[in-house]
This record gives C-alpha cells, structure tokens and sequence, in this order.
C-alpha cells in the first residue's frame, strides 16, 4: 500500500473540486490530491450529452486562473447576440488542459483518476484494487451536491421492455424514424431536448412533453457579464430590488420579475411552482412554446405498451414512439452543512447560481482566514432553489452575503479581481459621467434596504 502526503486532499475533480484546487495552487505553496471516479477531470461533463451546453455564459464557469470564454458574440441560432455558451466538449477539453499543462506541471498536484474515496485517507483504485493511504492536513468534499445527470441515474418509474426509451445521449445516434417522441421532465435537460428534436426537423405535433411541474426561468438577457450588456444585467438588478421591495406576497412578485423581463414562463395561464435556476433566452421561450401537446399530470409511474401511466392520469402511447427521459434531478441532494467543521470542507454554493466561483472563494477564505469562526461566518451557504418561496430564501441570503464580503477590504478586492465574478468589475468601472449608468445604480442603492427587509418578511 502505498502512502502520500499532502496539504488538501479533495474528493472530487468536477467544477467545483478543480475550481477550489486552482485557488489552492493560484495563492499558495500547498500541496493537493485530487480524487475521481472518472478517468478525466470535468466530473458530470464526462457523461452529459452531446448536445449539452452552459445555460449562462461561459466567462462565469471554470477557474480563476483560466478563461474558459473566447470573448465572443454569437452571431447565429437560439443564442444570438449573447456571450457564448461552451459545449460539453469544450469543457471537458478546458479540464484536461488545465490538469495536464497546469496542475500537473506544478509538481502540486496529484490526480488519482478511476479511484473512489473509502475514507479515513483511503483510496481504492477502480481499475486495479489497490489502495492508497493519504496524510492530508484537510480534505474538501467536492461531491456533496451528488450531481445525478439523465445517461447515469435510474428511471424511476418502470419500463416495458417492448418500448424504446433511451437518455438524451443517446438522441443522436438515432437512425430509424419514429412514430413521435415523449420528453419526460420539465428542467433544462427537457428543453435542451426539445430544442434540439425541433432544430433537427422533427415537427412540434408529434413531440409530447410530459411536465410535472412548471418551472420560471431566468432571461439569459440580465446575466450578460460585460459593459455592453449593462443595462441589461445591472439594470435588471435594479428592477429585481425594486420588484421585492414593493411586492405583497411570493406570487406577486414573481408576477413583477417577469414584467420586469427577468424571469420567463411556458404558459402565462399558469403560475409555475417550481424554480431550479434555469436560464434560457426568449429566442429558446420561442422555440419551446411551439410545443403543444404538454401534458401535466404529475410524474410518470409506468410505461407500458400502450400507455403511459402517471400520477394524476394515463394517456396513450406505442412502440414506435421513443421515449426520452429527462428525469434526473440536477442536483440529488439539498440539505444544508456548514462549509468548515475541524479540518473538513464541504463545498456548497454560497452565492446563487454560481458554484464554482463559490468553490474558488471558499478556498480563498480557508486560505486566507484562521479563525473558523470567521471562515464560517463569510461562508454562508445560500439554499439551491426548488419551489418560487425557496428563490425568496436564496436572494436574502445571497444579499446578505455580499454585504458581509463587502465588509472586508481584502476580500472585496479580491472580488473584483476575480473573474468568475462577473459583476463587480462592471459597477465599479462606472464613471462619474455616465449617468444612465449612475441611475442604475443609484436605483439598486435606494431598493436594497427595503428589499432586504421585505425578503425576511417573506422568508419568514
């Protein structure tokens, strides 16, 4: 058995694993083993399918040190006009650069690939059995989120063995006509799909979509990260403190968010229950809302040869129809830890939407910071969003977040120096003579108490 020694040893080298690994390396002399289950790093992206993209823009997602975005426009398709979204392949190619031309160079970091974490510092290899033991001043879990994606996950509800229904990885390589396509889920998995059957010619009337829930999602027009978009993304900023600090109830302020062109829904006749954070443009809204055969009827119990059994109902179906299932939940666990207890780090979002730059934060602070205490205190998990009421719950704690880093000079320019931020550079570039600029800001200065107080009043 062989044994290493090392300052962090962090189980998992998915985003948010190799996001805290490059502060680690980017800001200190420490040492790291980096543990995985899959040959390469890039965790999820490895089995995503192949038509899969980042539903935000790509100068958000990567490390610190490493621009994943090249800075472009896109010009054609649904995205127009937008800051590019990286494909799953460009992901995972910015991964293994980043292990084989940075983090391995270093002579820092050790990848142990195909190899599970036992624990008590001990890992097996998946491949050969043999183990190794790690001495680490601390280890991170990186996988607490346990990511569950469509091409791993178990269905379920039971199938017939007669019908045909596949992951969304396996859509491309299908070559014999169907009878009509039923998409199973209603999250960024299920629109990705639906897109992609409506661009590759398939018409909207033999596509069934089975949605158990109806979710809002984010306009992708208010998180453009550049100065070009300001108006769009700060401005939107404004309207979305303005629009708590002057609704009365959950509802009325979703109702106010999306007058405001901040949030975007399927069927303006129905309130949606559910918010995971999806993030679409209004060209993709378009797209998706030439499906008309949405069936809402809960979840899916069964599939049979003849029919589809639901919660709340059944309706038909056949062998000749390919069944997609879209059903896996992004993210499989929800509960809440404290981010460091004694030498251990559980890595969760502490600021909404962003998981690695939550990632590549918390290490800062773990790096920067001695008393736990304080770390925990500027660590505040901010709750993934399942229901409208938990989107209340994230934007108070994400709000308070930041007026807690703000707080503390060092960290507030490490912020604004960090590019997974995204924003800060962008309001603290404006000058005293952009006054439509100014305005904007001014307007999220004068809501921001109000809207502060208006989220504890709703959250409680």
């Amino acid at each position: 058995m062989k044994t290493l020694h090392v300052d962090y040893l962090i189980v998992g080298a998915g985003a948010s694993g190799m996001a805290f690994a490059d502060i680690v390396l980017s800001e200190s002399d420490k040492t790291i083993a980096l543990v995985d289950r899959q040959d390469k790093p890039g965790g999820h992206w490895n089995d995503a399918y192949s038509f899969v993209t980042l539903h935000q823009p790509s100068s958000f997602y990567g490390v610190s040190s490493k621009e994943l975005s090249k800075g472009n426009i896109d010009q054609v398709g649904l995205n127009s006009g937008f800051h590019e979204l990286a494909s799953g392949t460009e992901i995972l190619a910015y991964y293994d650069d980043l292990m084989r031309e940075v983090f391995l160079p270093s002579g820092r970091v050790t990848f142990l690939s195909k190899s599970e974490y036992l624990g008590d510092g001990r890992v097996r290899n998946l491949l050969t059995g043999e183990e190794t033991t790690i001495r680490y001043s601390k280890i991170v879990d990186a996988t607490y989120y346990k990511t569950a994606i469509p091409a791993t996950h178990k269905p379920a509800f039971s199938i017939d063995a007669a019908l045909t229904c596949i992951p969304p990885n396996a859509l491309p390589k299908q070559t014999e006509v169907a009878g009509g396509f039923v998409i199973i889920g209603a999250g960024k998995t299920a629109i990705d799909t639906v897109i992609w059957l409506l661009q590759h010619g398939v018409k909207p009337n033999i596509i069934t979509w089975i949605m158990p829930r109806d979710a809002w999602m984010l306009n992708r027009k208010t998180t453009q990260p550049s100065n070009q978009f300001f108006n769009d993304t700060i401005g939107a900023q404004a309207a979305q403190m303005e629009a708590i600090a002057a609704c009365d109830s959950v509802e009325d302020l979703f109702l106010r968010l999306e007058a405001a062109g901040i949030m975007l829904r399927i069927d303006s006749a129905i309130f949606p229950p559910m918010f995971h954070g999806a993030t679409i443009s209004e060209q993709e809204l378009a797209e998706i809302k030439r499906i008309k055969n949405i069936v809402r009827m809960g979840r899916v119990v069964a599939l049979t040869e003849t029919e589809i059994i639901l919660q709340q109902g059944t309706i038909p179906t056949s062998t000749d129809v390919v069944h997609v299932d879209c059903s896996a939940s992004a993210i499989t666990n929800l509960a809440i830890s404290t981010v460091f207890v004694d030498n251990k780090i559980t890595l969760q979002t502490i600021r909404a939407y962003q998981p690695v730059f939550s990632a590549a934060l918390i290490a800062h602070i773990d790096l920067t910071y001695n008393d736990l205490e304080k770390k925990n205190q500027l660590s505040k998990v901010v709750p993934l969003p399942n229901h409208t009421q938990d989107w209340v719950k994230m934007t108070y704690k994400n709000m308070m977040n930041q007026y807690f880093w703000s707080k503390e000079p060092g960290l507030k320019q490490w912020l604004l120096n960090n590019r997974l931020d995204g924003f800060m550079s962008m309001v603290s570039g404006v000058r005293f003579y952009q006054l439509d600029k100014l305005q904007i800001l001014n307007r999220m200065r004068k809501a921001a108490k109000p809207a502060v107080a208006k989220l504890k009043q709703l959250s409680a």
